[in-house]
């Protein structure tokens, strides 16, 4: 019986412990951070715009890097903006669902309960050269993009149901007097993928923040669909 109990006990610390791991805290910004005590704190992101996604298996990815599947997340950002947060986590957290400001995918849907199927998130965020208002949204079909920069494991993200910190976060301040660091208006995309070779499945919650109100930002996962969306 003793055998029985223990068991039962470590069955129930493992599910608290699964259920804990993937609760999601606010997003901070770089911009006021304090240390006390050690610790870094944060002020949460007064914008904060989130994108419920889906990736199914078999999924045909939008393009391929070093062997990797590759997938994009299309934002217009219609402001400057003196820092963006960028962070994905894989699965959804259980508990969590879109409200109705949210952007959802069209794959999510029907989806929402699957907590099984999840990737090793490995993100970065890039900027279109050649578009500067809404109206040109589809040259980023041919304009190159300028990369910010690439994140895969952030110790600051819950770790996934197997316990491994594999979820992404950056962050990227705005160097006005720099083209390539500045966070002007414009067309971005944040690019997932997997760590290592595989396919990307399952759920997903990518989440852009500023310490600014930004009226406007969209996201999509393609380009059609964000000029259908901006205003």
């Amino acid at each position: 019986m003793r055998i029985k109990s223990l068991f039962a006990i470590l069955i129930c610390l493992g599910i608290g412990a699964a259920l804990n791991a993937q609760k999601l805290s606010k997003f901070g910004a770089d911009m006021g951070k304090k240390s006390l005590m050690g610790k870094e704190i944060r002020v949460p992101y007064t914008d904060l715009v989130s994108y419920y996604g889906y990736v199914k298996p078999g999924a045909v990815p939008d393009e391929k890097k070093n062997g990797k599947n590759f997938y994009y997340l299309y934002i217009w950002i219609p402001a400057v903006a003196p820092e963006l947060g960028i962070r994905m986590i894989s699965p959804i957290p259980e508990g969590m669902a879109p409200d109705a400001t949210d952007f959802v995918s069209a794959n999510y849907k029907g989806n929402e309960g699957d907590t099984k199927n999840y990737f090793d998130t490995w993100i970065t965020l890039e900027r279109a050269n050649e578009v500067m208002t809404s109206k040109d949204i589809m040259k980023g079909k041919t304009s190159g993009w300028m990369s910010y920069g690439v994140n895969d494991d952030s110790g600051e993200m819950p770790a996934q149901p197997s316990g491994s910190k594999y979820n992404s976060l950056m962050r990227i301040t705005s160097e006005v007097g720099n083209p390539t660091k500045a966070l002007v208006v414009g067309l971005y995309r944040i690019g997932f993928t997997t760590y290592k070779t595989g396919d990307v499945v399952g759920s997903f919650l990518a989440q852009v923040g500023a310490p600014v109100k930004l009226p406007g930002v969209v996201v999509a996962s393609s380009l059609e669909e964000l000029m259908k969306s901006v205003k």
